[in-house]
């Protein structure tokens, strides 16, 4: 059964303060979703496999450990899922990164896909999704149907903030889906925006409206 994982380390809640912030500019909020994103990742990877491997310093042999051979794959969700995979990608060099465009029109509440490309072999990768908020919970259902399709059977959702109703509705449907959220907000409004949440995500981060 999927489960949240709620990250309360004092640096990404202190970081994620500032993000909510509505006099936070475009160029702070930037990055602050990147430091967050990686601050995030310590946890997102906590599990990932190792092995030993020797290694000579300047005073003698010693035996350590690196990350085993096993493939990463980042997804950001367009638009705002892309500077939190940047970020990841600083601790990660080695991912490959797909890449899903997907929006939720408000007016009837269909979820719309305009763009997949994921890496050849996604299928037998760790595969992390990216979307700085966890509103309904319907684009992200569909993005991880969507991987799904493609082969993916390890897959975890990263988000900055998550609603109460988007994470039931995606456990609902995705029992197997663990959720990381540095935020956890109960209500969503009629738009399904998050609230108290952060505003809009990708208008923030890229100074649109």
């Amino acid at each position: 059964m999927g489960k949240l994982i709620a990250i309360s380390h004092p640096l990404v809640q202190h970081k994620l303060s500032m993000l909510r912030d509505r006099e936070t500019p475009t160029k702070q909020f930037r990055e602050l979703v990147e430091e967050i994103s990686m601050l995030m990742a310590y946890e997102v990877t906590r599990d990932l496999p190792t092995r030993e491997v020797p290694v000579e310093t300047p005073f003698g042999r010693a035996v350590t450990k690196v990350v085993a051979d096993r493939p990463v794959t980042l997804v950001p969700l367009l638009r705002s899922g892309l500077v939190m995979a940047d970020g990841v990608a600083k601790l990660v060099p080695a991912a490959r990164t797909g890449h899903i465009g997907i929006f939720r029109e408000r007016e009837d509440n269909r979820t719309v896909k305009y763009f997949c490309k994921l890496p050849e072999g996604v299928e037998d990768s760790l595969v992390l999704v990216f979307d700085a908020m966890l509103g309904t919970g319907m684009t992200a259902i569909k993005a991880v149907w969507m991987l799904k399709e493609a082969g993916c059977q390890n897959i975890r959702f990263v988000c900055l903030v998550a609603s109460r109703e988007g994470v039931d509705e995606l456990m609902k449907v995705h029992p197997d889906v663990d959720v990381y959220a540095a935020g956890y907000d109960l209500e969503t409004d009629e738009k399904g925006f998050v609230l108290p949440g952060l505003g809009d995500a990708g208008d923030r981060l890229f100074g649109t409206r």
